[in-house]
């Protein structure tokens, strides 16, 4: 897949990952929050709790699922670029998890289908 087939399809994955989440309940508080350890696709509010969401989307399985690609050393950057958000609106004190939305969006297809990990890993930092 060329790079820009590969951007347009993550872009619509995060925007049904947004609609998805707000359907939940979520507040969307920001998208693409790029840091200089990296980027987290959405930021919510699930209640009280603030929620790093990392989406993962693909148009098949032959590479295995979206989900197991968010491996340790994503999870590593996504923790920096957390705790570099969380320090710059002063929120160490609020209740924070990771979560995973992992999507497969076949050519041709109008609606993916989407799986929600919540509290998918623990924060990596120390």
């Amino acid at each position: 897949m060329n790079r820009l087939l590969h951007l347009l399809l993550g872009d619509r994955g995060e925007r049904a990952a947004a609609r998805h989440l707000k359907n939940l309940g979520y507040r969307i508080v920001a998208r693409q929050y790029r840091s200089r350890h990296g980027e987290i696709d959405i930021i919510a509010l699930d209640d009280q709790t603030i929620v790093f969401v990392e989406v993962k989307t693909r148009t098949n399985t032959v590479h295995g699922q979206p989900y197991e690609a968010v491996d340790t050393h994503k999870q590593r950057q996504l923790s920096r670029t957390a705790l570099e958000f969380l320090r710059k609106k002063k929120r160490f004190n609020q209740r924070a998890r990771f979560d995973v939305v992992s999507i497969i969006w076949p050519d041709g297809e109008e609606q993916p289908q989407i799986q929600h990990f919540q509290n998918a890993f623990d924060s990596t930092e120390e």
